[in-house]
């Protein structure tokens, strides 16, 4: 059902926009010159998010090498530990020499590590305040809104706000806090490629969301001879310019204008310079679109984008050792290759990639799976990343212990969602006096910037 539907949505976007190639008019053209004259912004930066839906298990993608903290993690992970040895943990060591293990599917990532590229966050999550066990477990302290539901929390993720989503994302609340830095453009500056997102939603500047490879051609604009195409071209583009007074014929027709300018600029990705080869997943098909959108900036006149991709899968309460791995090896590859096109266009400096999720797994396996959690790793990559380092407090990994919401390894974060974003959104330009706009809560945590990215 949900396929036809698809399907039903896609036909009528190709029926009410018209062949770019035929246009030649509007902004399109506007673009097209402005392509072959401007040269790329040098104040260019790029957030890009990689969203692990289901849920992933951080506690198989980053596991302590040494000590106490290896103990408790084979203690309590049972058949689903790693066991030590390249083929299943690569090491690394953070800043302090405190040496952990990254899972092996994230091996086309690992290099990043030791060239400062690539930084791990420690046991992030969403939270109204710091809030400790007997906190928890007391009641005493405010806790974000149905905790460990899937759909709740991927809201509460991308919202940034621990009770719903508030009918904005934090990243479209960044772009929103940086809008006058595009202000000679009318591209989308939230971009998302994995369907509608809350993430990229805004409150003032304009978002959208596409599908990789996804092209907004008209159906039945061609024609013989050229003049006779050139003329349908003229009549629509006449129709949805023509202002009727009807506020909602209004509204439809600047949709079906922004679809057909946005056509213009995607039908010209093909001729993208790009060498860099992505994988043919789904997570590198839209980190490549990604790409070939960023080496646009010079005819979109952008200087602040951010963009969500995500990859599924990650529901793991089965068979997680093989499911987790090939997962982990598709983001690795995805999100090297992007790095990669970014060092390519000589611009790795100026974005930052970052995986989320909406929680992650309990330390505890459930059979040959894991169940809910909350507090999970992430990793962040990056030419101004300070990388080759743990960021955050890592938790401690034992059952019942002062970190786990009851018995089981359902971790309560030490890092908040707040934080991390916080300081992504500083060193993307976010103005400190904006910053309880973006993030409401990051006053009520002593360190509101990690210090992750320069």
């Amino acid at each position: 059902m949900q396929h036809r539907s698809f399907v039903s949505r896609r036909s009528f976007l190709q029926k009410t926009t018209m062949l770019a190639a035929t246009a030649g008019l509007g902004r399109i053209g506007l673009f097209s010159a402005r392509a072959q004259s401007l040269p790329s912004p040098t104040d260019y930066k790029a957030l890009v998010c990689v969203f692990m839906l289901g849920g992933n298990d951080g506690h198989n993608m980053i596991v302590p090498l040494s000590g106490p903290g290896l103990t408790a993690y084979r203690a309590a992970r049972g058949s689903l530990a790693l066991p030590d040895g390249s083929a299943t943990l690569l090491p690394v060591s953070a800043k302090d020499g405190t040496p952990y293990g990254l899972n092996s599917g994230l091996a086309a990532l690992h290099p990043l590590w030791a060239q400062g590229r690539l930084a791990a966050i420690a046991n992030m999550g969403m939270l109204v305040k710091p809030t400790t066990r007997p906190q928890y477990l007391g009641a005493t302290v405010g806790l974000p809104s149905n905790l460990f539901s899937h759909s709740d929390q991927t809201i509460a993720m991308q919202a940034g706000n621990p009770y719903g989503s508030g009918g904005s994302g934090w990243a479209g609340r960044v772009a929103d806090a940086t809008r006058a830095k595009n202000a000679a453009s009318t591209f989308p500056p939230a971009i998302s490629f994995a369907g509608p997102s809350l993430f990229c939603s805004a409150n003032i500047v304009q978002s959208t969301s596409l599908i990789p490879g996804f092209n907004l051609a008209g159906n039945g604009m061609s024609a013989w001879p050229a003049s006779a195409a050139a003329a349908k071209s003229r009549a629509l583009q006449e129709i949805i310019s023509f202002n009727s007074g009807l506020s909602v014929v209004q509204a439809a027709n600047d949709v079906r204008g922004d679809g057909v300018e946005l056509n213009g600029m995607l039908n010209g990705l093909g001729n993208s310079s790009l060498t860099t080869v992505f994988p043919g997943t789904s997570l590198g098909q839209q980190l490549q679109q990604v790409a070939q959108l960023i080496s646009l900036r010079g005819a979109t006149g952008m200087k602040r984008q951010v963009f969500f991709c995500a990859l599924g899968g990650f529901d793991t309460h089965s068979s997680q050792s093989w499911a987790q791995w090939d997962l982990m090896r598709q983001l690795a590859e995805g999100m090297s290759a992007f790095y990669n096109a970014t060092a390519e266009m000589g611009i790795a400096d100026q974005v930052t990639t970052f995986t989320a999720s909406e929680f992650g797994r309990s330390l505890q396996p459930s059979g040959t799976g894991t169940d809910h959690g909350w507090g999970n790793h992430h990793l962040i990559v990056g030419g101004a990343v300070k990388g080759g380092d743990l960021y955050g407090t890592f938790p401690d990994l034992a059952l019942g212990g002062p970190d786990d919401t009851g018995g089981r390894g359902v971790l309560i974060p030490t890092t908040s969602l707040d934080q991390f974003g916080g300081t992504c959104a500083r060193w993307f330009g976010v103005d400190q006096t904006d910053m309880p706009t973006v993030f409401p809560n990051l006053a009520n945590f002593a360190t509101p910037d990690l210090g992750f990215v320069a």
